[in-house]
């Protein structure tokens, strides 16, 4: 049984318990589950932290130039560094501000974080993602390898908001919107704008049921697929180390044209990502975003992400399937 079918079950050959800084949640990771295929080195990720039950992660170094560092640090700087491989671009950087350059991204051990410093600030100074050894940081820098533009802009924004607002015990509505897509965040990539739309409306059949046939399956890429779904929240994905129906992710939509769904994953990511990253830019400028312009959609309803989903009485559940209109956005 894997990912795709519910309930969830840990692999009976998981072994992690000898190894100190990883809990049993390490093993149940399924690296074949269908909202993990479109990470950025993907293989190489799964297969070192499956590797490290073997090796007790005694082969990860313990510093880089002079900052401790610790071992899901190591593994997506590595990570980082074959993505790099062949791209003129090179190594991806923050997004400048107004007083500070753009700084190459690296991952460091959480210790490197001083004191008091809040966490966004010290990645925009510095170009340093202070990275614990636990599932949500694996993710989180997984995501900063597949959608590193948008992640600085994220990250950008952040950074307005804090010199304009200072940090209080509200975060405000830019950066609640921030925050809510940064962690549960889903993206909607389709060329029929009657799914999107269908989607913004809670028309779960119009988006999800009655188009199946025209969604991406991500174990058999489809060139002439019309619609897909790539999760950037980081939070979403370790809940979904042990999916459950409910999950719901904060979603936007992204039209586009059918030459889409004709390139390799890679390049599709690619063109995601700068897309993604101006979508970001508008839609946080914008004087009255909050995350209500963020729309639910209920994860394991997305076609192929679990095999129930394919009987259509899987949707008839309207405590996950809700109806429900909200005001009219004034975008």
């Amino acid at each position: 049984m894997t990912a795709t079918d519910l309930p969830f079950k840990i692999p009976s050959h998981a072994s992690f318990s000898h190894l100190p800084i990883f809990d049993k949640q390490f093993a149940e990771i399924d690296w074949q589950a269908p909202w993990l295929s479109h990470l950025n080195q993907l293989k190489y990720i799964g297969d070192t932290v499956k590797g490290l039950s073997e090796t007790n992660g005694q082969d990860s170094p313990t510093a880089r130039d002079g900052q401790p560092i610790d071992i899901i640090a190591d593994i997506l700087n590595t990570a980082l560094m074959l993505r790099c491989d062949g791209v003129q671009e090179g190594l991806p950087t923050t997004k400048p501000t107004q007083n500070a350059q753009a700084q190459t991204l690296t991952f460091v051990s959480q210790n490197a974080l001083p004191e008091g410093e809040a966490y966004e600030y010290f990645i925009a100074k510095t170009g340093n993602i202070p990275t614990r050894d636990n599932l949500h940081d694996l993710f989180n820098g997984s995501i900063w390898l597949t959608f590193p533009k948008t992640k600085a802009l994220l990250n950008h924004f952040h950074m307005l908001e804090i010199a304009a607002q200072g940090i209080g015990h509200s975060r405000g509505r830019v950066r609640d919107t921030i925050t809510v897509f940064d962690e549960n965040g889903a993206v909607l990539v389709t060329s029929d704008r009657r799914i999107g739309k269908g989607l913004k409306a809670f028309d779960w059949q119009a988006s999800l049921v009655e188009s199946r046939a025209q969604w991406d399956n991500p174990k058999q890429v489809n060139r002439h697929a019309q619609a897909a779904v790539y999760v950037f929240g980081h939070a979403l994905l370790e809940q979904l180390v042990q999916p459950r129906k409910p999950l719901c992710a904060h979603s936007l939509v992204i039209y586009v044209t059918q030459d889409f769904f004709a390139l390799p994953l890679s390049e599709r990511m690619n063109y995601l990502d700068r897309t993604l990253a101006q979508q970001m830019d508008e839609l946080l400028s914008h004087d009255e975003v909050t995350p209500r312009h963020l729309s639910p959609l209920p994860i394991l309803g997305v076609p192929y992400f679990c095999s129930e989903n394919k009987h259509t009485h899987f949707y008839d559940d309207p405590y996950v399937f809700r109806s429900g209109r909200r005001q009219k956005s004034k975008r």
